[in-house]
């Protein structure tokens, strides 16, 4: 029973439509950080080093912020793509 004012969805109506383009885009931008670190040959060395540490250590440190601005856009891309970028926090969607 649905006893708020928002519509439930119906399993008639098929799918919400969602822009495939902003999806597609956000496939990628959560492909990137996955090439980049198993990619091992491209940070496999000690120069240059960072504070002391080698680049390998420092690099792969790196993408942990790289990869979670990413998935954070890949996120807003995919609640952008089916039109729901525009609902508050704990707000039903």
């Amino acid at each position: 029973m649905n006893s708020g004012n928002t519509p439930q969805s119906r399993p008639d109506q098929g799918p919400p439509p969602t822009d495939k383009g902003k999806m597609a885009i956000a496939g990628v931008l959560l492909l990137i950080p996955i090439v980049a670190l198993l990619w091992v040959p491209s940070y496999a060395k000690t120069d240059p080093e960072l504070f002391g540490f080698p680049f390998f250590f420092w690099y792969q440190f790196l993408w942990v912020f790289i990869c979670s601005a990413l998935t954070f856009a890949a996120y807003r891309l995919t609640l952008s793509a089916r039109g729901l970028s525009g609902h508050k926090v704990g707000e039903d969607r």
